[in-house]
């Protein structure tokens, strides 16, 4: 008797799935079709597999041991990584998510295409800019894609309580500040768009030395920053936005490392009275890890009057290493957000109460000064 014609894998899903759509075709590998069904018109018919009964096998020799998980036996002349991710997901297998992402399924040209594609938008200028000048194109691909393997793999940022940031509408999230240098903001950046369900943006308010120093204003006004002002927190926060600020300002960032931990004074509320105006929570934060990335020893103020900078900080490596001393310490970070405290049960002239401003302010700051001794204890080592 001659040997049945052999069908290869693909092939005979792709015909049976042209040829009978939303049925799938039965090859005795599963139990979710009949092994007798007949065969489509113009279709070689499908041997059964050895010892399953009805004839001989059409490839002579052993029959492959089946998979131990899925119960499935594989076939010699379909390895996996050539079926076509359409065939694996009839068969129910894992697709990644996005699609393919190997170089034999298509998954580099993509990429490749997805690059080009972005720098024929930047050339041309087909990109959308806000009225502060927020890029959310360029802060998504390029800017988050520098940050994150910081905070990642560097300070293995720990994040906590980011449910009480709400999935929409405006937030304004209040954090301590330290570190000598601004880290601390941008890891708080990264933790609410990367682990925030909603993939929400934080637009943080900034001082304004940050935007007369070049290089420095275009980046931080590209990724959502805007001056620490009024009016443009509260423009922010009635679109809809999450701000975020930090009021202890170059006073906390630039405090001696024995004063670490230990919040400076949280300016005279006017954070409090922009969310009263605009009737959005507030959300506590509070960071440990960003004070030992840099621990400052001295403040050369004379070089910082100088060069018109708040501090020109000494620390154990810097500037005695050089370059190699701006290398930050890698620390271990918990961020935490805190219960959110409502402030649109206030009537509007609430906003010009000086009285209710100082309580709920203090009230902010013990919730994240109490918070940070909490997560203190809790710390096992300053780097692990």
């Amino acid at each position: 008797m001659a040997d049945a014609k052999v069908i290869p894998f693909d092939e005979d899903r792709s015909r049976s799935g042209a040829q009978r759509p939303g049925r799938r075709r039965s090859t005795g590998l599963s139990g979710s079709g009949r092994r007798g069904d007949p065969p489509v018109a113009g279709e070689a018919p499908v041997s059964p597999l050895p010892g399953a009964g009805g004839g001989q096998p059409s490839v002579p020799g052993p029959a492959p041991a089946s998979d131990p998980v899925t119960g499935r036996r594989p076939l010699p002349d379909a390895p996996e990584g050539a079926r076509p991710a359409e065939a694996r997901a009839a068969d129910g297998d894992s697709v990644p998510a996005g699609g393919d992402s190997g170089p034999g399924d298509g998954g580099w040209d993509r990429r490749i295409a997805g690059g080009l594609a972005f720098l024929r938008r930047r050339i041309t200028g087909d990109y959308e800019v806000d009225e502060f000048g927020y890029d959310k194109e360029l802060t998504d691909q390029v800017l988050m894609s520098m940050v994150r393997p910081l905070y990642e793999k560097y300070f293995r940022v720990e994040v906590k309580g980011i449910e009480n940031i709400p999935a929409d509408g405006g937030a304004l999230v209040v954090a301590n500040h330290s570190g000598t240098l601004p880290l601390d903001g941008l890891m708080l950046q990264v933790a609410v768009h990367d682990r925030h369900p909603a993939g929400r943006h934080l637009r943080l308010l900034a001082a304004d030395l940050v935007f007369v120093l070049p290089v420095v204003n275009e980046l931080a006004r590209k990724a959502g920053h805007t001056l620490a002002c009024a009016e443009d927190a509260e423009r922010l926060l009635r679109r809809g936005e999450v701000v975020g600020v930090m009021p202890e300002g170059f006073k906390g960032i630039g405090k001696p490392f024995g004063e670490r931990y230990k919040l400076q004074r949280f300016g005279r509320g006017g954070f409090v009275s922009t969310a009263l105006r605009a009737g959005v929570p507030i959300v506590p934060c509070s960071i440990v890890g960003a004070e030992e990335i840099y621990p400052m020893i001295g403040n050369a103020k004379t070089l910082a009057r100088v060069l018109g900078i708040p501090y020109f900080p000494i620390t154990p490596t810097f500037p005695w290493l050089g370059p190699l001393g701006a290398v930050p310490l890698p620390t271990k970070w918990t961020i935490q957000f805190g219960e959110p405290i409502a402030t649109d049960g206030y009537p509007p002239e609430a906003a010009e109460d000086p009285m209710l401003m100082f309580n709920l302010t203090d009230q902010v700051r013990e919730q994240i000064q109490h918070t940070l001794y909490k997560l203190l204890v809790q710390r096992r080592s300053v780097f692990f």
